[in-house]
């Protein structure tokens, strides 16, 4: 199909404005439309607010706001997948370049992973570009001082809000787990870490980055966080540690991390 314009996913990043690309930047100022998705209709896109103050607000430019519900359910998903895809492919069709903005990187859990698969299917010859973008993944360790490999490790990266039943086992075969959108499962993510004798090697961690970030560094005092799609659970079991194999890095002291954690209201 000719004519047709250009569809890049484009990854933000975790939620420091400071932490998008340098090609991310270029892509979303240069882009005739940004494509924004939100979790409902009455919502803000966390997306936008990530890259706002470095972009801008470029009022000639459109900013196209999609819904993606959070949901698990494919039935429920779908319809809202067909019609951005329909509104993404309006644009392109008119020649225009879009640029789907997507918090963390667009090939990890991300909702562009739906949205390209369609617009290829439906666009024959549609041209799209992935800028990767900085993840919690690699975010949480950042702020939290952890290190996920050295050498011999094996990591796992599991989505929590998709169930843990399998949790237990995944920790005897891998020596860190990453556990992403933590969701109300927290409970049972810290029934599990008990078990295999890992709780005391396991980080909870909100809004890596942001403002808002909160580190907790003993799960006892998280039991009762129920977490969103910013929450994650990093657990290191630090038996093998590449050429230092032996030398187990000694764990934070347990609690809140006071330089971080949000300030208690008045």
């Amino acid at each position: 199909m000719s004519g047709l314009g250009k569809l890049y996913g484009v990854g933000v990043g975790p939620g420091a404005p400071d932490l998008l690309t340098l090609r991310a930047v270029r892509v979303l100022q240069e882009a005739d439309v940004l494509a924004l998705p939100r979790s409902s209709d009455f919502g803000a896109s966390m997306a936008y607010r990530i890259l706002e103050p470095v972009v801008g607000k470029q009022r000639d430019k459109e900013r196209l706001l999609l819904t993606f519900p959070m949901s698990k359910d494919p039935d429920r998903v779908r319809p809202y997948v067909d019609a951005a895809v329909e509104k993404i492919g309006d644009r392109l069709s008119r020649g225009l370049t879009v640029a789907f903005a997507t918090e963390g990187d667009p090939s990890l859990f991300s909702t562009f992973v739906y949205v390209r698969r369609e617009a290829l299917r439906r666009f024959p010859g549609l041209e799209v570009e992935v800028v990767p973008g900085v993840t919690s993944v690699t975010a949480v360790p950042a702020v939290s001082g952890l290190a996920l490999a050295d050498g011999q490790e094996r990591i796992a990266i599991l989505p929590a809000t998709y169930g843990v039943d399998d949790l237990t086992d995944v920790l005897q075969r891998f020596d860190t787990v990453v556990l992403m959108k933590i969701g109300s499962e927290m409970p049972k993510v810290t029934e599990a870490l008990t078990r295999a004798g890992l709780l005391d090697r396991a980080v909870f961690v909100s809004k890596a980055t942001m403002p808002e970030q909160r580190i907790v560094r003993d799960l006892r005092a998280a039991q009762g966080e129920r977490g969103d799609c910013f929450a994650m659970v990093v657990v290191t079991r630090g038996e093998r540690s590449g050429l230092l194999v032996g030398e187990v890095e000694a764990s934070p002291p347990g609690g809140f991390d006071k330089a971080v954690t949000e300030p208690e209201a008045p």
